[in-house]
């Protein structure tokens, strides 16, 4: 999508200093994403947007964490968040090529997984298709994670949809240098 043709206009530089001081928090020096750069022009979306303060490390460790991102952005089909993921952090959470195109087009029993792993994305697979978790799918969760981290994953992949939903209905544009979903064999 053109810069014209897009649906709502990011902010330009110079910023506010509030919001220069939030992306620099968040971005660590690079330049703000095309998606904080869009939220951060409606204050209240902006406000709502950093208070879900899931933009943290939290609980999990940053492999099951980016493995919990990864699979809630492909299954909405989100390739704006997902590839800013994956070209952000993959490589830091130790996840294999096979891991990213599983993250896409792997089941969540793939033999790239530990058992721990094939739980979590069961479990992000379940939300997503029924926003809920059997009894069994719990179990498995609760077999390898503590309740902090099940309330961190379902909290992410809430938080990840909703990312989701702003990346795909704003249409965005991709980022230069995220990485482009698998083609799907």
């Amino acid at each position: 999508m053109s810069q014209s043709s897009q649906r709502i206009a990011p902010l330009e530089p110079p910023y506010a200093p509030e919001i220069a001081a939030h992306f620099d928090r968040i971005m660590r020096g690079a330049p703000p994403l095309m998606l904080f750069r869009v939220i951060a022009g409606s204050a209240r979306a902006w406000e709502k947007f950093t208070a879900g303060s899931l933009l943290d490390r939290g609980p999990l460790s940053l492999r099951e964490r980016e493995i919990v991102i990864d699979r809630t952005c492909a299954r909405t089909g989100c390739e704006y968040e997902w590839g800013v993921h994956v070209a952000m952090f993959a490589e830091a959470a130790r996840l294999t090529e096979e891991e990213v195109r599983a993250t896409v087009t792997g089941a969540a029993d793939a033999a790239c997984w530990s058992p721990a792993e094939q739980a979590l994305i069961a479990a992000v697979d379940a939300l997503h298709e029924r926003a809920t978790l059997s009894d069994t799918e719990f179990a498995g969760l609760s077999a390898h994670y503590g309740e902090a981290q099940i309330f961190e994953i379902i909290l992410l992949c809430g938080f990840y949809r909703t990312v989701s939903y702003l990346a795909n209905g704003l249409a965005l544009p991709l980022e230069e240098k995220a990485v482009r979903f698998p083609a799907q064999t």
